[in-house]
């Protein structure tokens, strides 16, 4: 027993330790010979291989089933969302009119320069196509080649009237009557049924107040462009949609409205909507189906 509790020295142990790292005796490398090693090694060396090579191939067959042009699953998104401009992260536009400077409407005028930079009319004429209006611009493929390159519609700044920044820089938020830029989001080959009592030519925008009171609040509204009617208009020229690849010049067709005379100092809740016979804007599960709902506050 004494025996079996001799603590062993510190050189005994490194003794025994440089054996087990290399015994000249048996010829074993960390309790390996040589050919074992190569065994295991070999072994490892071909398990990751086969792993990997099952992990290429499932890659390569994944993307055999993937089309450039189209997403796989792009028509479960039935109806297009809506979006606004200035973008906020909070869905929300208040300021007070005697402050212009980031704080202030001087940052909802920045976002809306930089938004509509794409829409500037040089650029446009030089990106852009001359299109026919009121009908759908269809573009088929040509003879073997799939998915060419489709031609994308102008859509001019300049047809932004008053909220175009063309004539008033500020977009009217000096003057408390502020323009808010209604955009689609894209989905590819969609074609948008017209409502023949708004509009034969296009999909039409409105704006209005969640609450009869709000309603009164926002005052009178004015659209661009609205082609005719009362309401904004989105022409049928600008769909379908083809896809980034196939139409990489394409700019989304815009609706601005301009809020004149809006009650200060309060808060309205406004909802915009898209008006087409194929777009559902009534789902309860989804707030952004055909319209979105914004705040809009002005302080003095």
């Amino acid at each position: 027993m004494a025996a079996l509790s001799q603590k062993r020295s510190c050189g005994q142990i490194m003794n025994e330790f440089g054996e087990f790292m290399w015994n000249p005796r048996t010829r074993e490398f960390m309790g390996r010979t040589a050919s074992s090693w190569a065994l295991i090694v070999t072994f490892y060396v071909v398990f990751y291989a086969f792993l990997t090579g099952m992990f290429a191939l499932s890659i390569w067959v994944m993307l055999q089933t993937i089309d450039d042009y189209t997403p796989k699953y792009w028509d479960r998104l039935s109806s297009p969302g809506l979006m606004i401009r200035p973008k906020t992260d909070s869905l929300e536009i208040v300021y007070n009119i005697n402050d212009t400077g980031n704080s202030g409407w001087g940052a909802y005028v920045a976002k809306l320069n930089s938004a509509l930079e794409v829409y500037n009319d040089s650029v446009q004429v030089q990106q852009g196509s001359v299109c026919n209006p009121v009908v759908f611009n269809i573009q088929d493929n040509m003879r073997d080649v799939k998915n060419n390159h489709k031609k994308a519609c102008q859509f001019l700044r300049s047809s932004l009237g008053n909220c175009s920044g063309l004539d008033d820089p500020t977009y009217g938020y000096k003057d408390g009557s502020p323009c808010v830029l209604i955009k689609m989001n894209r989905i590819i080959n969609f074609l948008p049924g017209v409502i023949p009592s708004l509009s034969n030519s296009s999909i039409t925008i409105n704006c209005t107040g969640k609450t009869t009171d709000t309603e009164l609040m926002l005052g009178r509204r004015t659209y661009y462009p609205s082609n005719g009617t009362v309401l904004g208009t989105m022409d049928l020229m600008y769909f379908p949609y083809y896809g980034k690849k196939a139409q990489t010049n394409y700019t989304q067709p815009l609706v601005a409205v301009q809020f004149h005379n809006v009650t200060q100092n309060q808060d309205l809740f406004v909802e915009c909507r898209a008006n087409a016979a194929n777009i559902n804007s009534n789902d309860d599960r989804d707030k952004f189906s055909g319209r979105v709902t914004f705040k809009l506050r002005i302080n003095k």
